[in-house]
């Protein structure tokens, strides 16, 4: 179940709330629920459907998730230097 301002906008059935990913929106920041709705889909490793619409070789997919991590890595080590004082 998904809510704006209190309102019920879609319902879901018993078996899609078991693994249903639920995100607040405040106020009239949509686009603000959107990214946390797309880190959480990322997080649980849910694909974007961009992803599945032409077939991806395993090479390439590979070198894919290689820059990803890479790039976790690297966000990773500027959040630590920042918090360093």
């Amino acid at each position: 179940m998904v809510s704006v301002s209190g309102r019920k906008v879609m319902s879901l059935s018993q078996n899609e709330r078991a693994s249903a990913l639920e995100v607040a929106v405040e106020g009239d920041n949509v686009e603000r629920a959107i990214k946390a709705l797309k880190r959480k889909v990322a997080h649980e490793g849910i694909k974007e459907p961009k992803r599945r619409r032409f077939y991806e070789k395993p090479s390439v997919k590979r070198k894919r998730k290689q820059r990803e991590a890479e790039r976790r890595r690297r966000k990773e080590r500027r959040r630590a230097q920042r918090t360093r004082p």
